[in-house]
């Protein structure tokens, strides 16, 4: 049985593990012109307020990216970067189709002790691929947000103040702090743990997973999310209201007759059909997705959606609130 993907929990000020890989182990990077044009939107995202980024690592086939969503959900953001990315790729090296696996996943990290874990963890890819052969290598790493945190290279965009807060007042003892921290993580390996959610995450092992199950302890776990039983409660439960105003205020800037147009082009019927009361399935189908869209996502009055359809506000209404059509999330 294939179980359905579940929603991404984009919500303001979150931090967020995220990762992109290759379609096919494709390298995403193959020069280093590739890697300064990724840079750059990164950086022009965060130079507008919608990212904090904490940590980075770009490998031939994939990325790293610890950021923390400010003015916009990630979603945009991230379809801001990878889109424009991948059609410069192709431009320049003159190729065709998707460059990316599937959406890139994200994962929802608990602040502490997870920034500094994840920082680690993102940091130390070079080092566990080869790239370079140690700390002093990965020092002046340019493809790599520690050469930022070291002070060894300069990215205005980068924040490592955050970071480098943790481990001292002044910058030189924060930078050495931060290195020995970065050093001990050397011998933990891989340390899968790190990128995945889930009970296991929520409770910091098996060994606790088995002695809660012992003594009859229900705990709270989600896939999407990398922190504690607590954590993953408090975050499910203000989930669902801060995501719906945040799509809410990125919906909106689309429009009702855009919204109208683009579900129109993308079920295959004409926009007239859809403003004349017509009864046909398909058209029908398509009405309700708009009366979904527009009314629970967006936040559009019922009386508004009717007008501009030619149908009754309690049509509409009934429309919007009936169970999701599978068809809703190509549209928001």
């Amino acid at each position: 049985m294939v179980v359905p993907r579940q929603p991404r929990l984009d919500a303001p000020e979150t931090l967020h593990h995220v990762m992109g890989r290759g379609i096919e182990k494709t390298k995403i990077f193959r020069e280093d012109g590739d890697r300064e044009d990724f840079l750059s939107r990164l950086a022009d995202l965060c130079k507008k307020g919608c990212l904090s980024v904490y940590a980075w690592a770009l490998m031939d086939t994939h990325f790293h990216l610890l950021v923390k969503t400010r003015g916009q959900p990630l979603s945009e953001s991230m379809r801001k970067l990878l889109t424009g990315y991948v059609i410069n790729f192709n431009r320049r090296h003159k190729r065709y189709g998707h460059l990316f696996q599937n959406r890139y996943k994200s994962i929802v990290c608990e602040e502490d002790p997870y920034l500094l874990e994840v920082t680690r963890y993102i940091h130390l890819n070079p080092v566990r691929a080869g790239k370079v052969k140690d700390l002093r290598g990965l020092e002046k790493y340019p493809w790599a947000g520690h050469s930022g945190l070291m002070g060894a290279l300069k990215r205005d965009w980068q924040d490592t103040e955050t970071v480098l807060s943790y481990f001292g007042r002044k910058r030189g003892q924060a930078i050495s702090g931060y290195e020995e921290f970065v050093r001990e993580g050397i011998s933990r390996g891989k340390r899968p743990d790190l990128v995945g959610g889930g009970l296991i995450r929520s409770l910091g092992g098996w060994a606790q997973v088995l002695s809660s199950r012992r003594r009859g302890i229900e705990a709270s776990s989600d896939q999407r999310v990398l922190g504690s039983s607590e954590f993953v409660e408090s975050l499910l439960s203000e989930a669902d209201g801060r995501e719906r105003e945040t799509l809410r205020l990125s919906l909106r800037g689309r429009g009702l007759e855009s919204l109208i147009k683009e579900i129109a082009e993308g079920e295959g019927v004409a926009e007239t059909g859809l403003r004349s009361g017509k009864r046909d399935r398909k058209v029908s189908r398509a009405r309700r997705l708009i009366c979904q869209v527009a009314v629970d996502k967006m936040g559009y009055p019922g009386a508004e959606v009717a007008r501009v359809l030619g149908v009754t506000t309690s049509a509409v209404v009934r429309a919007a609130h009936s169970a999701d059509l599978p068809e809703i999330r190509k549209y928001l």
